[in-house]
């Protein structure tokens, strides 16, 4: 697998007013971001080259360790994809391509939009607003085995059990029963794989969804499943699930050697961003506090998520600030 495509242009309309700042992929879990975490989740399994689509607030990107030169968004793109510039960026020396969608393709036709950037080979697509640590190497061992166009990633578990597989765990049978065979069973973990042959089920220059061409698969018995409730799976999409990775999740310090906290201040189970300053005599709890963001003294937080450059003070609770 050395191909693979982070889908980063959406809207990110759940998680505001968080997403004015940043796109949604471009928010930090642990001091870095989720778009950063899914680049190394995928290059663990071989990827060697990267695509990602961005929308809103595309210029963010450029502040990333991409090395995407300013100027470089308003060349022409290749062959109708909106935006894909003359020079790309960088991760740990694999060429990045940012793709630009003026108008939101959603996700198939963001998928199509790479036809003229896509090798031979599959493909390892992986949504930008979900954290993971599943054993990704056993759905690309099982795609290549299979020979088939398309294989989900799902967990068995979860709240959105919209997909319904065979006995073996291997086909996908329904997706929210809209061909009248079953139930859903599993959850779809927003990470699969594609053969170049998928894009022929996508029309080119319009906004659709995968979930057709899905389902035009599955139909025929070609959508492939491979069944990973190892290891942890979170989507980040809402404030609840964010602060939530924080509490649960154990990816290293929660606050940063470069965050600045008085020790007079009082700091629990929160994360505390790089440049963050919290003064002395501040009381934060259960919240998460973005890079350079500022807290003062008499402020008490608690549930909170402090993402903006406006210094906080007084007493919060559950609120974004």
């Amino acid at each position: 697998m050395h191909q693979a495509f982070i889908l980063g242009a959406g809207l990110g309309t759940r998680l505001r007013p968080l997403t004015t700042r940043l796109p949604k992929p471009l928010i930090p879990l642990f001091h870095k971001s989720l778009a950063e975490r899914a680049l190394d989740t995928c290059e663990a399994v071989g990827v060697r080259r990267f695509a990602i689509n961005t929308h809103h607030l595309p210029e963010l990107w450029r502040d990333q360790t991409f090395g995407i030169p300013n100027g470089a968004w308003d060349r022409p793109g290749l062959a109708g994809g909106n935006g894909l510039p003359a020079e790309f960026g960088h991760w740990h020396d694999r060429p990045v391509h940012l793709f630009q969608e003026p108008d939101l393709l959603e996700t198939g036709g963001g998928l199509k939009n790479l036809l003229h950037w896509i090798e031979d080979g599959p493909l390892l697509i992986h949504n930008g607003d979900i954290f993971t640590t599943m054993p990704l190497q056993r759905l690309v061992d099982a795609h290549r085995a299979s020979g088939l166009p398309v294989t989900l990633a799902l967990r068995s578990q979860g709240e959105a059990l919209h997909i319904a597989v065979d006995e073996a765990g291997t086909r996908v049978m329904d997706i929210r029963n809209k061909l009248g065979r079953s139930e859903g069973s599993h959850l779809f973990s927003g990470i699969y794989c594609v053969n170049r042959e998928f894009l022929d089920y996508l029309p080119a220059g319009e906004k659709v969804s995968v979930i057709p061409a899905f389902l035009k698969l599955a139909e025929e018995g070609r959508l492939g499943a491979v069944v990973l409730d190892e290891g942890h799976w979170m989507d980040l999409g809402d404030r609840v699930s964010y602060l939530l990775a924080h509490r649960t999740l154990d990816l290293g310090p929660l606050i940063h050697p470069e965050a600045k906290v008085d020790p007079l201040a009082i700091v629990e189970r929160s994360a505390v961003g790089p440049g963050a300053i919290i003064e002395a005599g501040a009381v934060v709890r259960d919240s998460v506090v973005w890079p350079g963001a500022v807290v003062r003294g008499d402020a008490a937080i608690d549930g909170c998520i402090v993402y903006s450059d406006r210094p906080v003070s007084g007493p919060h609770a559950d609120a974004d600030l």
